[in-house]
């Protein structure tokens, strides 16, 4: 109740919205819908090797843990701050907030190894030799920055996993797709799709790819 009636300069801050996420006092802003955090429950489970590009305040890093075995590695990547191609203008995320809310969900028994890159996506993919099982794309939206996440990270894919990508399509009863990533698939997958690849699923914003083979 008192969070709804803060005004809107109070309840977007980045300072105090940091504050108040990382003690818990409010959950990571939702960036995905129900449908969207089932796909990637669905593509995650059974997994070993996960990666997410785009981590803002963790909430999608919270539905990934949740599928994961406590086998698995959930590599989270995310410069963190101001992020003009990845966010709303006025948004940020704060790496320490963010932390604290992955670290709580991660602390109980059962939960997967988590590690963290802090830094943008193209430097933590260099000197990258991990295999892969699915990547999730949902940091920087321009087109170039996701036909960038696409190149350096598609190739550390094992066959059978996925690269999802995110607001990149519009469906009806869901906002629409941002044009950076729409593109993007519309390119690769769509007519002539990417040799060795094929779109598996489609939910609200976000399409799977798995790689064939």
């Amino acid at each position: 109740m008192l969070r709804r009636l803060a005004p809107d300069r109070l309840r977007h801050d980045p300072r105090l919205r940091a504050l108040a996420v990382g003690a818990g006092v409010i959950p990571p802003r939702t960036m995905h819908t129900a449908d969207e955090a089932q796909l990637l429950t669905e593509l995650a489970r059974g997994r070993d090797q996960v990666v997410e590009i785009g981590v803002y305040e963790g909430s999608s890093a919270l539905v990934l843990l949740r599928a994961l075995d406590p086998a698995a590695t959930l590599h989270l990547i995310d410069p963190f701050g101001h992020q003009p191609g990845a966010l709303r203008a006025g948004w940020a995320a704060s790496e320490g907030a963010t932390k604290r809310v992955v670290a709580r969900a991660a602390a109980g028994a059962g939960a997967p190894r988590v590690q963290w890159h802090v830094a943008r996506s193209e430097d933590a993919a260099r000197g990258w030799a991990q295999p892969v099982d699915l990547v999730f794309v949902d940091g920087d939206h321009t087109q170039a920055g996701c036909a960038l996440d696409w190149k350096l990270w598609h190739p550390h894919v094992k066959p059978g996993g996925h690269v999802v990508f995110h607001d990149a399509r519009s469906a009806p009863g869901s906002p629409p797709g941002l044009e950076g990533p729409t593109a993007v698939v519309d390119r690769l997958f769509r007519g002539e799709p990417t040799r060795g690849w094929e779109i598996s699923d489609e939910v609200d914003r976000a399409v799977a790819v798995r790689r064939l083979g």
